[in-house]
């Protein structure tokens, strides 16, 4: 399968519109809560290197992008979205990688998080080293849940003081502290191997 993932940039201005649509539509489909996203929103994080694109030969097979919270505290990887047609081959776990990892390469001592009612995302975050978290663990920042507002299910969200919704909320570590675990975990089992 010819299917290639990269950076988005400017240059991918005119598919904007496109994955917009496919938001929504999936959305639509799903019955689901996924927060509508305008174009405009779309090309900003693409000018700034904050997305990835993803393409089978010339056709667009998905897109997510990144926002960063509380000054850089934290960074949420959102919009995920694969072509209907192009489903159930890995795409999206593909795609979530590449944007998991520019997060943590950009922001490195940013803790990644997200918010979904899909439990095939669940699995893919769970496989990048994500956990379940309360809400109170995410970002507290009011504009991240501003962004919840097109979302079917907000009432329940406003209901119950953004504490808890019909998403399901995932947090990692950041590249940084999970750097910090990793040498830590090395050194303890030297230690235990010199004993």
């Amino acid at each position: 399968m010819d299917i290639t993932i990269e950076v988005a940039s400017a240059a991918h201005a005119q598919y904007a519109e496109a994955i917009c649509k496919m938001i929504a539509e999936s959305a639509k489909a799903r019955g689901t809560g996924i927060a509508e996203r305008k174009p405009e929103y779309v090309l900003e994080k693409m000018a700034k290197g904050n997305a990835v694109i993803a393409f089978y030969g010339d056709q667009l097979a998905g897109f997510c992008y990144i926002e960063t919270w509380d000054h850089g505290k934290y960074v949420a990887n959102s919009g995920l979205i694969v072509n209907p047609d192009l489903r159930r081959l890995g795409l999206a776990k593909a795609i979530k990688e590449k944007v998991f990892n520019l997060a943590r390469d950009k922001y490195p001592q940013a803790k990644v998080f997200g918010i979904t009612t899909s439990l095939a995302v669940m699995k893919i975050n769970s496989s990048l080293g994500y956990q379940p978290v309360t809400f109170s663990e995410l970002t507290q920042d009011p504009a991240f849940w501003d962004g919840c507002r097109s979302c079917p299910n907000y009432d329940i969200l406003e209901r119950n003081q953004k504490r808890m919704c019909l998403c399901t909320a995932m947090l990692a570590p950041s590249k940084e502290e999970d750097l910090a675990m990793k040498h830590d975990l090395s050194n303890l089992i030297l230690t235990q191997h010199e004993k």
